[in-house]
């Protein structure tokens, strides 16, 4: 994982787990996994993971409340997000605008589709391994319904 990666999936994980006030209250929670940081970089990496501003604080922009919360924050990030869909094998090949395919991995690895083993995201790519060629077809129709593609 690189360091980007890295430091991004920490500021997901920490916003999920507790209210974040401010940028310096987030470079502290990363120093205290010894992940060093500027504000600059900090900023970049909230617009790439689509991190709100709220009165209470930073939030996931792609989390909703109530039953279902996970299920809709797929679709809603596949929507929103998803540009592009190809199959190749058993992986299906998932394109985003730049820096926004961690947004997108991390709602498919919190919710993945019945027969998807595993994320790998980059910049603007995911790819989405399935357990058979079968199950990736299955899997690219439904990102494309989804996302209108």
């Amino acid at each position: 994982m690189t360091d980007k990666a890295r430091r991004q999936a920490v500021i997901v994980e920490a916003l999920r787990e507790r209210t974040v006030r401010n940028q310096e209250e987030l470079r502290l929670l990363l120093a205290r996994e010894r992940i060093e940081a500027t504000q600059a970089t900090l900023s970049r990496d909230l617009r790439e993971i689509g991190v709100v501003k709220t009165p209470e604080g930073y939030a996931l922009g792609l989390e909703e409340a109530g039953a279902g919360r996970n299920e809709r924050a797929l679709e809603r990030a596949l929507r929103e997000l998803l540009i592009a869909a190809k199959i190749a094998g058993n992986l299906v090949v998932l394109r985003t605008g730049p820096g926004r395919a961690q947004a997108l991995s991390v709602e498919l690895d919190r919710t993945p589709p019945e027969g998807v083993v595993g994320t790998v995201a980059g910049d603007d790519t995911i790819f989405v391994a399935c357990a058979t060629a079968t199950i990736a077809r299955e899997t690219h129709a439904w990102f494309s319904e989804i996302a209108g593609l």
